[in-house]
Order: structure tokens, then C-alpha cells, then sequence
């Protein structure tokens, strides 16, 4: 599962070009989303209003919701200092769940943000996409 936080949520909404080619591509591969948490969409929202509506034109954006036993466990990693409610979502997102059994991938522009053991790409990495 490839998770944007709330960086590389706004950065698709101004239109990172790298991040555009991914989500395009993204929509040409059958049963591929984007997953964009709930609380990172709120604050790039919040941040620049309309950002929210330009990342949902986009067909390969699925939003994870903040249900009940995400909000406690968000709760839980903002009490224990790991970031603000967004950053906390994006991290509760990108650990393991029985509903997806595969590696995640947090797409970021603040790897430093969450702790050793996730995998964090930097959306300006020259190797974002492959290229060296």
C-alpha cells in the first residue's frame, strides 16, 4: 500500500510532478489506490482550501477513514509523542493491518517524522520512481 501524508498530499494538490505521473499511473493499474488518511486530507485542506477537492478528482486516491479503533490508536501514538493527529494517522496507516498483508510504502517530504522500522520515501528523491 503506497500512504501520502499530509506533505505529499499537498504537494500532489499543487501538482508535484512526480507525484502526478504516480497517481496517473496508479489509475491505469486495476485495484492500485493511493492512500491518503483521513487527518492528512483535513490538513491540507485546512492549509489550502481546495486542496482537498483537487486530490479526490483523482480516481486513484482512496481515503482511509479515522473509524473508532483508529482514533484510539491515534490518540494513543499523539499522547506517546509521536507527531501531530495527521502525522499519527499516516503512521497508523503505514503499520502492518490484517486487511492489507502487504509492505507499506509513506510517501513523505519529512522522512525524520516517523520512527526507524517504517519505510519512508522522500517525494523529491531522485529515485522516487526508479530513476537515478
Amino acid at each position: 500500500m503506497i500512504i501520502l501524508d499530509t506533505g505529499a498530499v499537498a504537494a500532489l494538490a499543487t501538482g508535484h510532478k512526480t507525484l502526478s505521473l504516480l497517481a496517473g499511473n496508479m489509475a491505469l493499474s486495476p485495484g492500485e489506490q493511493l492512500c491518503v488518511p483521513a487527518l492528512c486530507l483535513m490538513r491540507a485542506e485546512a492549509d489550502d482550501e481546495g486542496a482537498g477537492r483537487r486530490i479526490l478528482a483523482f480516481s486513484s486516491v482512496a481515503v482511509d477513514p479515522l473509524n473508532l479503533s483508529a482514533s484510539l490508536s491515534v490518540g494513543t501514538m499523539i499522547r506517546d509523542g509521536y507527531g501531530g493527529p495527521d502525522t499519527c494517522h499516516a503512521l497508523f496507516c503505514a503499520l502492518p493491518r490484517a486487511e492489507f498483508t502487504g509492505m507499506s510504502i509513506l510517501l513523505t517530504e519529512t522522512e525524520a517524522a516517523y520512527p526507524p522500522g517504517v519505510v519512508t520515501v522522500d517525494i523529491n528523491s531522485p529515485g522516487m520512481l526508479g530513476f537515478h
